[in-house]
């Protein structure tokens, strides 16, 4: 139990229902849906497309998502890719003769087709029972009467206006400036285009006007983009990967979302005793530092298209980690290894739903980069996602750009489970973090004890590019102790990532909690 004297939150706790998301207008909108009669896989839709529209530097219609989910009295958990493709005319041998070594971010060529609207469009038809207009219509009324700007947004939004160009900054600044908190953001052009996906489904967005719309806007910037290339976007069904840690079994989704990073993390924490060490002590920091350096590396050889890598066995492999492990010197920070591929960012979405019915939804729903390209069409404002940052232009490489090929992702659902039952959908947001955060969050559940709220709240740290961040949350003398084992220590302008986590108790109650770093909170009833 919290200390109450000290500034924190409660974590929520229902019978019937909880969502935990960033905003809590789209928490609301997803207990709503529960209310209406809808199920989690219906609340999240709704509380994912509404947050595009609550926190459009994160997410969007122009995105990708990923979700696991489990049905109503079943044990199985699956998974649904909602990643696009690089257009069929993508080639990485074109960049690497413009000189490029990496994707440039705010460029067609960072574009792949958005797949988020497919998946929900499936997602909602399949597993769902109220239907697409039902859905849609909390973001198609906040889209046209506007969203009062949050804190974080605000702050977000600041950090990453300077991404938009052309229609995009009609669409997204007020007179060329980042709003302020409070004030009123509207999005008229995609409430049109949300009416006509609730109409006709996910034709209404990948063939006709709308494609069109986003076509005319990256081939007039040189885009390689075509009709096809939309209209054969299509999501596709996966099976979870997972591992083993103190008693609880971490699904995460297959590449080419990273998840696999972080059950490799915790197989090499594994032969390290984390729980003597002091949760928010150098030790543990540094050990964890160290881990996620071997983990990350092996992510970028590795991680891919599923259809053109061959090594996640490997990287799953108990061996595989025992010998990472054997390379951690526990005094001293090793150097950072090479980045292959994976642009630094922040920015994401992530919406986790339980139902009374006990149906678990996991999903996590980005634009990449804040504002994702900077791009946006002309007509209806949508803002297109530059995950074709993801990739690297390494020749031969498995995650070499390509044409029709996913990039890695960094957005990661994940979910607890325990006998066979799960037990905790969780997720953490933080781009490149997300692997770190899902191994920290779990370690603080099972090496220290903590519930889901304490697990969150308490302070992260993540070494990113030879930088070893450290929230203010930790104290004068780690970052002395970190500093003089050959960590470059720094504090870090933002917050590592964001999280959200439900845990199912066995006597039925529901748990929610929500990441402070965020503007969000768990609702139930």
């Amino acid at each position: 139990m919290r200390d109450f004297q000290h500034p924190g939150r409660s974590a929520v706790f229902a019978q019937n229902g909880i969502c935990a998301t960033s905003h809590p207008l789209a928490a609301q909108a997803a207990i709503d849906i529960l209310k209406r009669g809808g199920n989690a896989m219906d609340a999240a839709i709704a509380g994912a497309v509404l947050l595009g529209i609550c926190e459009p530097q994160m997410t969007g219609i122009g995105g990708d998502c990923f979700v696991l989910y489990n049905r109503a009295g079943e044990t199985t958990v699956r998974a649904l890719n909602g990643s696009g493709r690089a257009p069929a005319a993508a080639s990485a041998a074109e960049l690497r003769d413009q000189g490029r070594t990496t994707v440039p971010l705010n460029t067609p060529d960072a574009v792949t087709i958005p797949g988020a609207i497919d998946a929900f469009c499936h997602l909602s038809e399949t597993e769902g029972r109220l239907g697409l207009d039902a859905l849609l219509a909390p973001a198609i009324h906040y889209a046209d009467q506007g969203v009062p700007v949050a804190p974080r947004v605000a702050f977000d939004w600041a950090n990453d206006a300077t991404t938009l160009q052309g229609k995009a900054r009609d669409t997204y600044l007020f007179n060329g400036d980042a709003p302020k908190v409070g004030a009123i953001f509207r999005a008229p052009g995609q409430a049109e285009v949300l009416r006509r996906i609730a109409r006709d489904g996910r034709d209404a967005f990948y063939t006709g006007e709308v494609a069109d719309d986003m076509i005319a806007a990256l081939v007039a910037r040189g885009g390689h983009h075509t009709a096809e290339d939309f209209q054969a976007t299509e999501a596709t069904a996966a099976d979870p990967v997972s591992g083993h840690y103190k008693g609880v079994d971490l699904l995460e989704h297959p590449p080419n979302g990273q998840g696999a990073t972080a059950i490799l993390m915790l197989n090499i924490l594994k032969h390290f005793d984390i729980a003597a060490m002091d949760p928010h002590g150098a030790q543990r920091a540094h050990i964890e530092a160290e881990a996620a350096k071997l983990a990350y590396d092996a992510r970028n050889r590795f991680i891919a298209d599923p259809d053109h890598m061959s090594r996640l066995d490997y990287m799953l492999a108990a061996e595989t980690a025992e010998r990472l492990a054997a390379l951690i010197d526990p005094k001293r920070a090793m150097a950072a290894p090479e980045a292959i591929s994976e642009a630094v960012h922040k920015d994401t979405i992530y919406i986790t739903v339980v139902d009374k019915d006990r149906m678990s939804v996991s999903l996590i729903y980005s634009i990449f980069h804040g504002f994702g390209s900077g791009i946006a069409s002309e007509k209806f404002g949508i803002l297109l996602q530059n995950r074709g940052a993801g990739f690297c232009l390494k020749e031969g490489h498995a995650n070499e750009l390509g044409g029709k090929k996913r990039p890695m992702h960094t957005i990661i659902p994940a979910m607890l489970a325990e006998g066979g039952r799960v037990t905790l959908p969780f997720g953490v947001m933080g781009g490149a973090y997300q692997p770190n955060g899902h191994a920290r969050f779990v370690s603080n559940l099972q090496d220290f004890g903590m519930d889901p709220q304490q697990a969150m709240d308490a302070p992260r740290s993540f070494s990113d590019g030879g930088h070893f961040k450290l929230e203010r949350g930790y104290g004068d003398s780690v970052r002395r102790t970190l500093s003089d084992m050959g960590h470059k220590v720094e504090t870090p302008t933002t917050a590592i990532g964001g999280s959200q986590a439900i845990k199912i108790h066995d006597s039925g109650v529901l748990e929610g909690a929500s990441d402070p770093r965020k503007d969000g909170c768990a609702l139930g009833y």
